[in-house]
């Protein structure tokens, strides 16, 4: 297995963090020199529960079992003993920077980790300098970039050619939606390894392990807790694993038994997954959307509420409640749209959290009414129309004539005023331009 090589010097603000499981440690300080320790990492003493805990071979690696089936592409990868660049994308907690670390172990690479919150590209030469080298030796290196999505165009575009080249085998990670997140160029090169939120058992098997861990964990302390506290943790946790150690190694830091109710006073709000700018934000409006459209009032309420408990904005929602109200029932139900507006009014004068029984009020009004889609239909059809002829000219007997000119130029000349005839067939006249002559949007019979 390789160990640590020098690396280029790197600029005097530059904390780089160079870590391998079970063994040495890099570190640079601000004067540039590297700082090593060559005895076994000493992981136990100080460190969070959570970071003693990684799990220190696949086999460990528990939750995730079906990217590392034989089958699946990293089943494949590691039979092939070849490891393409990759996009470990899934919530947090779930083990997107302790799998990348056992895949650097088990393919024999030398591991730099990166925060792509506190560095750029300037931080990226030097490792990628020191990587050109041990390409040279035959050595490989996996870059591991944590939040990927937060690095910008240029900073991702500055990794194409060394992932081309197989200068650095790129790990990213990032919990939101590489497809809007990550540049077209680079995602095109890596592999989207998609990790999943941990079941509630898997939660409970790694809380468990963690209490009966001598070595590790909390075994040595013989800490007394109950199963029903083990599951509020593994609840709450939201099938996070560091989340629910963390909670764990709280409650055991004051004497006694852990019971359900100790674990309840920590959980002052819940951990709900949503992110008011992330994919989860729209996953969840669409389920709103969908659940009003089906008729299923209380799937409804239940996505509303995560919404708002979560910290939405309620103008948010109500404005795609009054977009609802137009799209899916539309003229099946004249009164949805002033409800869900009266909805928004009530929002925007009293706020939360008492404007949340106003949207639920209309959220289940949406439910329940009878739904069309046919206005929204019709103006889909001449919103194109509109696009693919934008210059047609008004029917001179439909323009208006406030002057003498415009009226000695027939402007207005030969309009039907409807009101004049006393039978609707005498006053037909032509209302669309020359070129879109009998076009029907809207078909249904009010």
């Amino acid at each position: 297995m390789s160990g640590f090589r020098e690396l280029a010097r790197p600029s005097v603000d530059f904390f780089l963090f160079v870590k391998y499981q079970g063994f040495s440690d890099i570190k640079f300080l601000k004067n540039g020199m590297r700082e090593r320790t060559d005895k076994k990492r000493e992981t136990t003493f100080g460190a969070p529960l959570a970071d003693r805990l990684r799990p220190r071979g696949l086999s460990e690696f528990v939750g995730q079992e079906k990217i590392l089936d034989e089958h699946s592409f990293l089943g494949m990868a590691r039979k092939s003993r070849s490891l393409p660049s990759l996009i470990l994308w899934g919530p947090p907690g779930v083990g997107k920077t302790t799998l990348a670390l056992l895949l650097a172990k088990e393919f024999e690479a030398e591991f730099v980790q990166l925060s792509a919150v506190g560095s750029g590209v300037k931080e990226l030469r030097a490792i990628f300098a020191s990587a050109e080298e041990r390409k040279r030796e035959g050595k490989k290196t996996i870059l591991f970039v944590d939040e990927v999505h937060r690095w910008n165009k240029s900073q991702q575009d500055a990794l194409l050619p060394y992932v081309e080249r197989g200068t650095v085998i790129l790990i990213g990670a990032t919990t939101e939606n590489p497809s809007f997140e990550v540049n077209a160029a680079l995602l095109s090169r890596l592999q989207v390894v998609v990790l999943s939120a941990l079941s509630l058992e898997h939660i409970t098997d790694i809380l468990r392990r963690a209490l009966l861990d001598d070595e590790r964990g909390l075994g040595k302390r013989q800490v007394s807790i109950e199963d029903e506290a083990i599951r509020s943790i593994a609840e709450a946790s939201g099938g996070d694993a560091r989340a629910a150690l963390n909670m764990l190694e709280a409650a055991a830091s004051s004497s006694g038994a852990i019971t359900a109710k100790r674990i309840r006073t920590l959980l002052l709000q819940p951990r709900f997954a949503y992110d008011k700018n992330g994919e989860e934000h729209y996953n969840i409006i669409s389920a709103l959307h969908k659940s009003l459209r089906g008729g299923d009032a209380n799937a409804g309420l239940y996505w509303l509420s995560r919404m708002l408990e979560a910290g939405e904005d309620p103008l948010y929602v109500a404005r795609r409640l009054i977009r609802f109200a137009s799209e899916d029932v539309g003229i099946a139900n004249s009164f949805a749209l002033p409800q869900a507006v009266a909805a928004f009014e009530a929002c925007r004068m009293i706020g939360m959290p008492e404007c949340g029984v106003n949207l639920a009020q209309v959220v289940v009004y949406l439910a329940l009414s009878k739904k069309s889609n046919a206005l929204y239909e019709a103006y889909e059809k001449a919103r194109e129309d509109a696009r693919n002829f934008p210059r047609e000219p008004v029917p001179i007997h439909l323009r208006n004539a406030p002057t003498k000119l415009m009226k000695d130029l027939n402007y207005g000349k030969e309009y039907k005023y409807t009101p004049d005839f006393k039978d609707p067939e005498d006053a037909r006249q032509e209302y669309f331009p020359d070129r879109l002559r009998g076009r029907k949007y809207f078909n249904v019979e009010v």
